[in-house]
């Protein structure tokens, strides 16, 4: 049986992962989009965020426009293919019984 990545199977950070696949390749998001979006705390989202960070799922980016300070979060390679292995996985425990090949 296939295993589940344990970094993206987590509810929220499955979210955030989710959310950020949508994005085309290289594109970001501000921290309170992606807040506003996912209905999160600012701390919930951070302590998540960190995590996948820490997996090298997610790229956070601190900068500013003008004068303003801006934290822009990128799904990385690595964290896409994450994800698209994670939703193959999900895809072989959901298929039916018949269609899996049996050794």
């Amino acid at each position: 049986m296939t295993e589940l990545d344990p970094v993206i199977h987590a509810q929220a950070r499955l979210r955030v992962v989710a959310s950020l696949s949508a994005l085309p390749d290289c594109d970001q998001v501000t921290f309170p989009r992606l807040q506003e979006v996912l209905g999160m705390t600012a701390g919930n989202l951070s302590v998540h965020l960190r995590r996948l960070e820490e997996a090298g799922y997610v790229a956070v980016t601190k900068t500013h426009r003008g004068r303003t300070p801006v934290t822009l979060i990128a799904l990385t390679r690595r964290g896409r293919l994450a994800f698209e292995e994670y939703t193959e996985a999900i895809r072989a425990l959901l298929a039916p019984a018949d269609s899996k090949e049996t050794p």
